[in-house]
C-alpha cells in the first residue's frame, strides 16, 4: 500500500461513544514522496555513525547507563514528573521526601529499559516483552492500580475528563487482540520489503493509537522505538532515544499522530519521525564526542597528581557509571581507607571534577557536574 492511498481507520459505535478502529499495518508499504527517501538516507547515515561510537568508545556501557538515565528522566517528564538529572543519579535517601514519587518513576523506567535490553539477548521483540516491561515500569508508583503488565480490559481515552469530551478514544479493548497480533507480526515479517526505520515509525504510531495499557502507553511506546532498533541490529547498544525530541516538539509530535488518524496523512508522520531520528542521532554523536573530550582533559589533569594518579583514574572511571557519590561509597568501591578516599574526593573537588551539593559537614554528596552537564545540554538542544 502507498502512503498516499492509506486510510487510517474508522470510528466504531460503542454504547454511548465512538472509538477509533485503526487499519492493520502488517503488509507492504511504498510511497511517492521523494522527501521521505532523503530523510530516510540521512537518518540511516547518522544512526550508523552513532552506532559506530558505541563500538569504539572505551567503557561504553558506563556512558550508555547515563543515556538510559537521561531517557528515563526525559520520558517521565513528558508524563508530568519533575525529577532533574542531578536527582536522577542519586539514591533514594538523598532525595527530598516530597520528590521521591517522581524519582521512583524515573528509576522504574531505568530498570524497565535495562531488563528489556537484557531480555533481547534471548527473546525477540514481542508483546510479552512489552507487558513484562510495563509491569516493571508501573509497579509501586502512581498508576500501579492500573493493572501493571496487563493489556487493558476496559475503555480508555486521551484528553478530556471522560469519554464524553475526550480528544481521542482508542479502539475498544475487545478489538485489541487482532490489532496487537498484527503489530507484532509486522515487527518480524520478512516477507515485506519495508526499511526498518519506516517500520519503526509505523509501529510507534500504531502502538500509540491502540493505546493497549490503562496507563504508561507513552513511555512504553517511546521505549519500543529503542527496543526495535536494538532487536533488529540497527543499534549495538541502546544509545538512541527520541523522548527529548518529542518533548521539545511536543505540539508537533501530537499533531503528527492526530493528522494520521483524522486526515490519513501517514507520510507527514513518517517524515516527522525520520527527522527526529536524524536530529537525535546527531545529538547523540555530539554527546559521545564531548565525553571523549572530557576524558582526554581529565587524563591530562590526572597525570599531574603523581602517586595519587592511579587512584584518581580509578575514581573517575567509577564516576562515569555513578556520577553522584559519597566518600563511604568511594571507600567501599575502590577498597580504600576512609581517610584516603576522603583525600581523593577532596582532590577531585579542587580539580573541579566533583562538586559537593548538600552543604552538610556529614553525609555529603558529590556529583560529577561536568559529566552530567554534557547530557543536560544535549537534552536541551535536541
Amino acid at each position: 500500500m502507498k502512503f498516499e492511498e492509506f486510510r487510517s481507520g474508522e470510528l466504531k459505535q460503542q454504547y454511548q461513544y465512538k472509538s477509533f478502529q485503526p487499519a492493520l499495518i502488517n503488509h507492504e508499504w511504498a510511497w511517492e514522496d521523494p522527501r521521505i527517501n532523503v530523510l530516510l538516507e540521512n537518518a540511516i547515515k547518522s544512526l550508523g555513525e552513532l552506532n559506530a561510537f558505541t563500538l569504539i568508545v572505551p567503557d561504553v556501557d558506563l556512558f550508555i547507563r547515563m543515556h538510559i538515565i537521561k531517557e528515563a528522566n526525559t520520558s517521565s517528564r513528558i508524563e508530568g514528573t519533575k525529577t532533574e538529572m542531578d536527582e536522577a543519579v542519586m539514591d533514594e535517601e538523598s532525595i527530598l521526601p516530597e520528590r521521591r514519587d517522581d524519582w521512583r518513576e524515573v528509576q522504574n523506567y531505568v530498570r524497565a529499559m535495562n531488563t528489556a535490553i537484557e531480555e533481547l539477548h534471548t527473546l525477540p521483540l514481542s508483546l510479552r516483552l512489552l507487558r513484562q516491561t510495563h509491569e516493571i515500569l508501573m509497579s509501586g508508583v502512581r498508576g500501579e492500580q492500573k493493572t501493571p503488565g496487563e493489556f487493558r480490559r476496559s475503555q480508555n481515552w486521551i484528553g478530556g475528563t471522560s469519554l464524553a469530551d475526550a480528544a481521542f478514544i482508542p479502539p475498544h479493548h475487545e478489538d485489541m487482540t487482532n490489532l496487537l497480533s498484527d503489530l507484532e507480526a509486522f515487527w518480524h515479517n520478512e516477507g515485506v520489503q519495508v526499511p526498518h526505520l519506516v517500520r519503526c515509525a509505523l509501529s510507534h504510531y500504531q502502538f500509540e493509537t491502540i493505546h493497549p495499557f490503562l496507563d504508561g502507553n507513552g513511555r512504553i511506546g517511546r521505549l519500543l522505538i529503542t527496543l526495535y532498533l536494538v532487536s533488529h541490529g540497527l543499534l549495538a547498544k541502546p544509545s538512541l532515544y527520541l523522548s527529548a525530541h518529542f518533548e521539545k516538539h511536543r505540539g508537533s509530535y501530537y499533531d503528527a499522530l492526530t493528522r494520521v488518524r483524522e486526515s490519513h496523512d501517514l507520510g507527514h508522520w513518517v517524515r516527522f519521525f525520520l527527522q527526529a531520528v536524524f536530529e537525535t542521532a546527531e545529538s547523540g554523536k555530539r554527546t559521545f564526542q564531548n565525553i571523549l573530550v572530557l576524558r582526554q582533559e581529565l587524563e591530562r589533569d590526572v597525570v599531574k597528581l603523581g602517586r595519587r594518579a592511579e587512584n584518581a583514574r580509578r575514581l573517575i572511571i567509577l564516576l562515569y557509571g555513578n556520577p553522584a557519590i559519597t566518600v563511604n561509597f568511594v571507600s567501599e568501591q575502590l577498597g580504600l581507607k576512609y581517610y584516603t578516599a576522603n583525600q581523593l574526593v577532596t582532590t577531585l573537588v579542587e580539580m573541579n571534577v566533583l562538586k559537593e551539593v548538600t552543604g552538610f559537614q556529614r553525609n555529603r554528596i558529590f556529583i560529577f557536574q561536568r559529566y552530567i552537564d554534557i547530557f543536560r545540554v544535549e537534552n536541551m538542544t535536541t
